[in-house]
């Protein structure tokens, strides 16, 4: 495995972003575009998440976590740790940064920039999620609140690197069965939504490099 993986992420970020046609992977027919959303929807939220990229032993790893089983809309669901963005965030990086330290606990000094995925909007909770990708060289102890966090999920990027897309029937909150959805398995939960869309995206930056 080179060395200089974080390298070649961070400039296949930079000039080799998937996009959008990544995202068309695991999109559902009656979710917009990002790009197509933001043409006629002008009352979203801001909100970031930060993809943590670390080292262990011999390979590298990111997590994701699992939200409690509340009524709320995303409820029970696997995402990045993140959040919306607050009128003392200095930046959209800064908000990734800091929703990270809040729920799991990864200091907000922590953690090298190497550039960001595509943003997604979702359209259930109107939020226009920024994902941004840092580097650890070594993860530090977790801390996650328990108020926000039911579960951490690691999971090895080269593993990932060829996880294949599943379908199946997916209930929701709203009480609506979504037909045929597409969701990635990792550690045996399912991973659908928005998060699915960042992790199409993450795929393929993945598969560019020499991991």
């Amino acid at each position: 495995m080179p060395k200089e993986f974080p390298e070649q992420i961070s400039s296949i970020l930079a000039t080799q972003l998937p996009g959008e046609i990544a995202h068309e992977r695991v999109m559902s027919k009656k979710r917009p575009k990002t790009s197509e959303a933001k043409l006629f929807e002008s009352e979203y939220r801001d909100s970031a998440v930060g993809i943590f990229i670390y080292k262990e032993k011999s390979s590298f790893k990111s997590l994701l976590i699992q939200r409690p089983d509340y009524e709320g809309t995303h409820g029970g669901q696997i995402s990045f740790p993140g959040g919306k963005s607050e009128e003392k965030d200095e930046s959209l990086e800064y908000t990734a940064r800091r929703e990270s330290f809040e729920e799991v606990g990864i200091p907000l000094g922590e953690g090298k920039l190497l550039g960001t995925l595509t943003e997604v909007y979702i359209p259930v909770s109107k939020f226009r999620v920024q994902p941004y990708v840092f580097y650890l060289d070594q993860l530090p102890k977790l801390t996650p609140d328990t108020y926000e966090v039911a579960g951490i999920i690691p999971f090895d990027l080269i593993d990932f690197k060829s996880l294949k897309i599943k379908h199946k029937s997916i209930p929701t909150r709203q009480g609506i069965t979504l037909k045929n959805m597409a969701y990635f398995d990792i550690d045996r939960k399912v991973v659908w939504g928005a998060t699915a869309l960042m992790l199409s995206e993450l795929q393929e930056v993945i598969r560019l490099s020499e991991i």
